[in-house]
């Protein structure tokens, strides 16, 4: 649950378990910023073990983020 007054960046998803797009500008940003970090690893790592390492720390920074200003995960199936 989210402190009082805090808006989230990442609203759980209606279906399933997980998070949806971003509300708000901010969590765009993060996604824009993850998906550029992302797509431009391969042009700046030559060697495929590395790049896999990078996408993988990128993406766990990611999730870490959803974790800390998205709702909180849980399996849903419709609205609550």
């Amino acid at each position: 649950m989210q402190p009082k007054g805090s808006k989230i960046w990442f609203p759980a998803k209606t279906y399933g378990w997980g998070w949806g797009p971003p509300v708000c500008w901010q969590g765009w940003a993060v996604l824009g910023v993850w998906i550029a970090l992302v797509a431009g690893g391969p042009f700046l790592i030559q060697d495929t073990g590395l790049c896999v390492a990078y996408s993988a720390i990128l993406t766990f920074a990611l999730i870490a983020i959803c974790f800390l200003k998205g709702e909180k995960p849980r399996s849903r199936w419709g609205k609550d």
